[in-house]
């Protein structure tokens, strides 16, 4: 049976390593890689992102990530996006007095966590809508969380040609989107590669529908 190429878009930002290992073991492929040619050639595209919205935002429009995604989306190409990595794909972030324009894939606001500690990080679990596909076989898992900003509020618009994108949420002071399957993108705001066994089974499950 031949793996799956993956691509972990290098631009700058985030656990590259970590989830190149993670992606290997759930039996990808993977190529670290900024190049534009080989992300839009390959299988699956993972989108990491850790630190701020704003400096993963200036890292992806440096190496003209937007236009690589957006060209794979419109393919039908899955993209996986991960933490920051997710929180980019609404319509944009506010981290203090900063608000900035996201990728606008999803109509959103990122923002912080309204919870007395925080960041919020470690294991939690997460509800999962029925019928997901990234979730199969391990709904009541638990995964890890490192983040104090993520969308608290689901607004897409229903469209009645379409499936309904699947949203699984979890709580830290408050409900809050831990996961999306939007057709060809899907996003994880917890880290699967952080997430031990379940975590390469979600990551499995993603690479199972590329």
């Amino acid at each position: 049976m031949t793996r799956p190429t993956v691509v972990v878009l290098d631009y700058g930002s985030g656990n590259v390593h970590s989830a190149s290992k993670a992606l290997e073991a759930a039996g990808a492929d993977v190529r670290l890689t900024g190049d534009r040619a080989a992300a839009a050639a390959a299988d699956g595209l993972l989108v990491p992102g850790v630190g701020a919205f704003g400096a993963v935002m200036d890292g992806l429009l440096a190496a003209r990530g937007p236009e690589v995604i957006e060209r794979r989306l419109a393919g039908g190409r899955p993209v996986l996006g991960i933490c920051v990595g997710m929180q980019v794909l609404f319509e944009r972030g506010v981290e203090g007095d900063v608000e900035r324009e996201g990728l606008g894939e999803w109509p959103g606001t990122v923002d912080r966590l309204d919870a007395p500690v925080l960041p919020h990080m470690g294991w939690n679990e997460v509800r999962v809508p029925e019928g997901s596909r990234l979730f199969a076989g391990i709904e009541a898992e638990r995964f890890y969380f490192v983040h104090s900003y993520a969308a608290r509020e689901w607004t897409m618009p229903e469209d009645p040609r379409r499936a309904a994108p699947q949203v699984t949420w979890s709580d830290h002071g408050g409900p809050f989107i831990a996961a999306v399957e939007n057709g060809p993108l899907s996003a994880t705001q917890f880290h699967p590669e952080k997430s031990g066994d379940a975590g390469v089974r979600l990551l499995a499950n993603w690479l199972e529908t590329l």
